[in-house]
């Protein structure tokens, strides 16, 4: 009887096509809406001091879940509701900054990344500004796979949003791309504190990163030995027989430092893109498409030829997130660029003020909008073509990382919109200050608190939401629980059977237990990368 469960589970999450770009687009819109709503309450109404978890997580997840679930296919009904308010409180006069609710700050030492002026001679920087929308934008990303990873395994949510089997675009493979972007965007930050890192010996830096992603590297082969020794019911065609995305997330960060060379001599852009191009070149051109979808499992690479076959692919997706750090995370977007420039002509050797400087969002907003263009028309114009047979995350071919691309830099110009229209304007604002954490340069999903020399003046800094910041905070291990919690449920309970109401009761209870344990951990990081 188990083993024909596990039969029927496994066809149940396979074989799916999955959904449209514009419907992915609109459940996604969603977590939009309900940050809209939740910062037109904080700017516009009479707040208690502190934030309260349950107000958060009613506002700021459970969105999130219906968006997925429930609301699925009519996601512009759900917009409509969390909007409406929103539209009304803005007629309200926004309060002045003074006034606005302070979320938490642990109290935990300055960053050691700002060095002194004789270090920033020596070693040319770039000021990593503190950026509400990134927190925002990350943690929504992060809540809503988690949230995916349980609730697929339920009839509420609809297949449309699951993995595609080999061509297709959906919900959750857009989720394993953004996470890989995302981890790409807090990839430039060491680079930005110290651009001649790229050009650092290879060694040193090979084993600074390896010894940072061991971590991974158990986890994932702890999957694997878990999956196995449980007979745990696993998509196979997904990665591979042994190959799961831990492995794949512990990779990019390796292979980004063996491209350092070459990222320092032909620009970001040009590698990331030039990846894209060879890789497809490669699946369209070769033996490589046919030998991933269609050869036999004989060996240990057939065996994991989905895993191998698109790592180029998640480098590609890796290298233009950090691309768009090196545009986002500077107080202007051109920062990195002009840098790069003056050490071409002037040697490693530049000068750079340590006076901190206003963030110009504006501009950045309308460079990232410049670059969504370029990757939704690249996208459009793929598909047009019918360049690689469509869109697949499973080979991570061109059409699938100009759409992880698209998705990802749009998404993250809408953010940074939302906190310019309720928040900029607020009266006594101080505009180099919009946000009381600094990412750290080895987070995989967490911030710090920034030196006194990051900010400047009197005024108390505007900061996330609480229940935001404490899941960017401990974003890893709380993915790691999700995971653990994912495979509870699904041994003790028959999902795929399981009632709408039933589902909905387990998915809230599980998104609330995150979010739980994210507040109660807000004042330290549990693990430390």
């Amino acid at each position: 009887m188990q083993d024909d469960y596990k039969a029927s589970k496994e066809a149940f999450v396979s074989y799916q096509s999955g959904s449209t770009v514009t419907h992915i687009n609109l459940v996604s819109s969603v977590a939009l809406s309900s940050v809209a709503l939740h910062s037109a309450l904080r700017s516009r109404l009479p707040q208690n001091n502190g934030s309260n978890l349950i107000t958060e997580f009613i506002l700021l997840i459970i969105p999130l879940l219906l968006s997925m679930t429930v609301f699925a296919n009519k996601p512009l009904w759900l917009d409509a509701i969390l909007i409406s308010p929103t539209l009304l409180l803005l007629l309200v006069p926004a309060r002045s900054q003074q006034s606005l609710p302070s979320s938490h700050q642990s109290p935990r030492s300055p960053s050691p990344t700002h060095s002194s002026n004789i270090d920033e001679v020596r070693h040319p920087s770039i000021p990593v500004a503190p950026l509400p929308a990134l927190t925002t934008y990350r943690t929504h990303m992060l809540v809503m796979t988690s949230l995916a990873i349980l609730a697929v395994d339920f009839p509420v949510f609809p297949r449309t949003l699951a993995k595609c089997e080999t061509f297709g675009v959906s919900l959750m493979d857009m989720g394993v791309g953004s996470f890989v972007f995302s981890q790409g965007i807090i990839s430039a930050i060491p680079i930005l504190k110290n651009p001649s890192h790229l050009s650092a010996p290879m060694l040193p830096k090979l084993t600074v990163v390896f010894l940072k992603m061991l971590p991974l590297i158990f986890l994932g082969v702890l999957r694997v030995i878990l999956v196995k020794g449980t007979e745990y019911p696993e998509h196979e065609s997904e990665y591979g027989t042994h190959w799961n995305f831990f492995i794949t997330l512990a990779a990019l960060p390796l292979l980004q430092v063996i491209l350092h060379p070459l990222l320092s001599y032909s620009g970001i852009l040009g590698v990331g893109v030039g990846i894209t191009l060879l890789h497809q070149f490669a699946l369209s051109n070769t033996f490589l498409q046919d030998w991933t979808l269609n050869a036999p499992r004989t060996d240990i690479i057939s065996q994991n030829k989905e895993g191998l076959v698109s790592l180029l692919g998640y480098l590609a997706i890796h290298l233009l997130g950090l691309l768009t750090g090196t545009i986002l995370l500077p107080p202007s977007p051109s920062d990195f660029r002009r840098l790069q420039n003056r050490m071409k002509r002037a040697g490693n050797h530049v000068s750079v003020p340590s006076k901190s400087r206003s963030r110009q969002d504006a501009k950045t907003a309308i460079e990232l909008c410049s670059y969504a263009a370029v990757w939704w028309a690249l996208f459009g114009l793929g598909r047009l073509a019918g360049v690689g047979g469509g869109v697949s995350r499973r080979l991570a071919n061109a059409s699938y990382v100009l759409w992880v691309a698209a998705y990802n830099t749009s998404f993250l110009t809408a953010y940074l919109a939302l906190d310019s229209i309720f928040f900029s304007r607020a009266p006594g604002r101080n505009p180099s200050r919009t946000s009381s954490n600094v990412l750290s340069p080895t987070s995989a999903g967490r911030v710090e608190p920034p030196p006194e020399t990051a900010i400047s003046g009197s005024q108390p800094p505007r900061k996330t939401a609480m229940l935001l910041e404490a899941i960017n905070l401990n974003g890893l291990p709380l993915f790691l629980l999700a995971n653990v919690a994912t495979g509870l449920v699904n041994l003790t309970v028959q999902t795929m059977y399981a009632s709408d109401g039933k589902a909905m009761a387990i998915l809230s209870l599980y998104a609330f237990g995150l979010s739980a344990v994210a507040w109660a951990t807000k004042e330290r990081r549990v693990w430390k990368m």
